[in-house]
């Protein structure tokens, strides 16, 4: 894996979480977030910021490590195709943030969240299919999106009125 292709990744990721961090940090001390219903199987706050930082480092080395295999492949449009779905999944990533928190729309919240949910499952196809050994690793990614998915959809569930 190029170094300069890693830069990249892990400068796009951590560009992402420090805007999905800007919405979601005050947000998440917020009396209107205390006050949402949430379901049983709400993880405690404290796992967040555990869980996170791992995805994103696993997103920025997997991602890097696709880019560069297919560029060894000779598929640049392939590797062009990998980063485009990338940038997608990380605006989805760092928007989902923003519409939950900041805009307080459960409801579009929890689309963007099936749609960051298919575009990780989406890289991560994207990824095996480069490199099965090192696109496999991305797995837990796609399953946490869905998981977010069924939390946000069932938060938006007990709050509706």
């Amino acid at each position: 894996m190029r170094l300069s292709t890693l830069a990249t990744t892990a400068a796009a990721v951590a560009l992402t979480g420090t805007v999905g961090g800007l919405a979601t940090g005050p947000a998440a001390r917020s009396r209107w977030f205390a006050r949402l219903k949430k379901p049983g199987f709400q993880p405690p706050a404290q796992a967040f910021p555990i869980v996170w930082p791992i995805l994103y480092t696993d997103i920025a080395g997997v991602s890097a490590a696709t880019i560069d295999r297919l560029e060894e492949l000779g598929e640049p449009a392939e590797a062009r195709a990998y980063r485009i779905a990338l940038a997608v999944n990380l605006a989805l990533n760092g928007g989902w943030s923003w519409v939950f928190f900041n805009r307080r729309r459960l409801g579009a919240a929890t689309v963007t969240a099936g749609l960051l949910a298919a575009s990780s499952a989406d890289l991560t196809r994207r990824a095996v299919q480069a490199r099965p050994e090192i696109g496999a690793l991305l797995l837990p990614y796609p399953l946490w999106c869905g998981f977010a998915t069924l939390l946000s959809g069932r938060i938006w569930w007990l709050n509706r009125r």
